[in-house]
C-alpha cells in the first residue's frame, strides 16, 4: 500500500492539477449567448458609472470654482509669522579643535605622498 506522505513534491503538484481538472469538469459553464449577454451588461454598467462619475467630478470642480475655493488668500499677520518661523535658517560652520587637527593630518599625508612620488 502506497503511503501518501511519501510522495515527492512533483507528484503532489500533479495530484493537485488532477483534482482541479476533475472539479472544473463538474462546473456548469454558460452558453456563448449567455456569456455575451452578461458581458454586455457588465460593460454597459462600467460605461454608465464612468460617465456618471465624470459628471460628478466636473460638477464638483465647477461648484468649487464658483465659490472661489481655488483662489489665493491674502497672507495675514498670523500666516506671515508662521512662514517666518518655518523657513530654514542657515547656520555658519563652527571651527573645532578636532576639525583643525583632521585638516592638519590630511595636509601632512598629502605632503608626504608628493615627496615620496618626487623621490621615487
Amino acid at each position: 500500500m502506497a503511503d501518501k506522505s511519501k510522495k515527492n513534491v512533483f507528484q503532489k503538484i500533479g495530484q493537485v492539477f488532477k483534482e482541479v481538472r476533475q472539479e472544473l469538469k463538474k462546473s456548469v459553464w454558460p452558453s456563448k449567448e449567455k456569456l455575451k449577454a452578461t458581458s454586455a451588461v457588465v460593460l454597459a454598467v462600467i460605461l454608465f458609472f464612468a460617465v456618471f462619475l465624470s459628471f460628478i467630478s466636473i460638477g464638483g470642480r465647477w461648484v468649487l470654482d464658483k465659490i472661489n475655493f481655488y483662489d489665493e488668500v491674502e497672507p495675514t499677520a498670523t500666516t506671515a509669522a508662521v512662514t517666518a518661523v518655518t523657513e530654514p535658517v542657515e547656520a555658519e560652520p563652527v571651527e573645532t579643535e578636532a576639525a583643525s587637527e583632521t585638516e592638519e593630518v590630511v595636509e601632512t599625508e598629502a605632503v608626504e605622498e608628493t615627496t615620496a612620488e618626487s623621490e621615487g
